[in-house]
């Protein structure tokens, strides 16, 4: 059985749209997957059915020994091929330096002379979804080896229905909701990554679904340092309609925790962030607000929702491609409420 290292060690979203390169890569061939991740995302990497083995980062920043530990490591591993899905100077010298037999990686810039197998891609370009890249990466290796490719297919997480029934009645007591009715989530934070709408946006879209569905229970879900912002948020609503259906915040879940809740939403509503991703990769039908930044776009970080289960929006084509205030609400309800039906009704 070939052992096979991949290596994701960038952003929580980055790494979600690493899920289908992994499935591929379980379902075409007998291996023992092992990924390469930062700690914030080895509970993630942990969920992944097609994981075998998480081996943590620590980063660019961290210290001589520690950078040096990860080599051995690395070595020890004995792995038969690499694939970079994020490739930079570090990442390449560390997989070179380990003398990893099959190095993968994009052909860009100057980290791919440490590797001795390259697809050129040109993500700069954005031309496709991040997660088709990836996949494309993956069949490349799998066509050197004379492996034929199964392609993968949504949801790439999952929980049973026991676990989420119970999940969900557990938290609907704690939240003070109707299990029994449909959950629209709403994530304002960002996380630090791509710009998102603001508080009286996402406290506008979240009124004008009521109106459309006046049994949908809303949850603002909130990261570490997000309450405040989801507090923001439930305080607009009060402004626009002191007579408001009552907003529940969840808040403080550990990240399986928190996958579970996104599994228990209808729909879910957020920027172009981690939890936006973690909820396409279980297929919960999803609301994504993205900036025009080429590198940004809908397209590039399309996340890996089935076809029809997922609603993007940006600002209009006039617009500075940052400037998410110039996302029109009233447009964006007038197209949610309809796609919304077979989910909230």
């Amino acid at each position: 059985m070939q052992r096979i290292l991949v290596v994701r060690n960038d952003k929580i979203g980055d790494f979600m749209l690493a899920w289908p390169a992994l499935a591929m890569l379980k379902a075409s061939m007998s291996c023992e997957i092992s990924v390469l991740v930062p700690t914030y995302t080895q509970a993630l990497a942990k969920l992944c059915p097609s994981i075998d083995q998480v081996l943590i980062d620590p980063g660019m920043e961290a210290k001589a020994e520690a950078q040096q530990a990860l080599l051995a490591h690395v070595k020890e591993q004995q792995f038969d091929a690499v694939i970079c899905l994020f490739s930079n100077f570090r990442n390449a010298k560390l997989m070179w330096q380990a003398k990893i037999p099959q190095r993968w990686a994009p052909a860009t810039k100057l980290a791919q002379f440490f590797y001795n197998h390259k697809v050129t891609q040109r993500r700069s370009q954005s031309a496709k979804p991040e997660y088709e890249y990836n996949l494309d990466l993956v069949r490349a290796f799998l066509t050197h080896n004379n492996i034929a490719t199964q392609e993968p297919s949504p949801p790439y997480l999952s929980f049973t229905n026991k676990e989420l029934a119970d999940f969900r009645h557990t938290q609907a007591m704690q939240l003070k909701i109707a299990a029994e009715l449909p959950w629209v989530l709403v994530h304002a934070g960002s996380g630090g990554s791509a710009n998102n709408l603001s508080v009286s946006q996402y406290a506008a879209l979240i009124a004008g679904l009521w109106q459309a569905y006046p049994q949908a229970q809303v949850v603002l879900t909130a990261g570490p340092g997000e309450e405040d912002l989801a507090e923001q948020v439930v305080a607009q609503l009060g402004e626009i309609d002191p007579n408001q259906h009552r907003v529940a915040i969840a808040s403080g879940l550990a990240l399986p925790d928190f996958c579970r809740l996104l599994a228990c939403g209808n729909v879910f509503v957020a920027g172009s962030t981690g939890p936006l991703h973690i909820a396409a990769a279980l297929d919960v039908p999803t609301v994504g607000f993205f900036p025009l930044r080429r590198s940004a776009t809908p397209l590039r970080w399309r996340p890996l929702n089935s076809e029809g289960r997922h609603l993007p929006f940006h600002p209009p084509a006039n617009a500075e491609v940052e400037d998410m205030s110039q996302v029109d609400i009233a447009e964006v309800v007038a197209e949610v409420i309809p796609w919304a039906r077979e989910y909230l009704s």
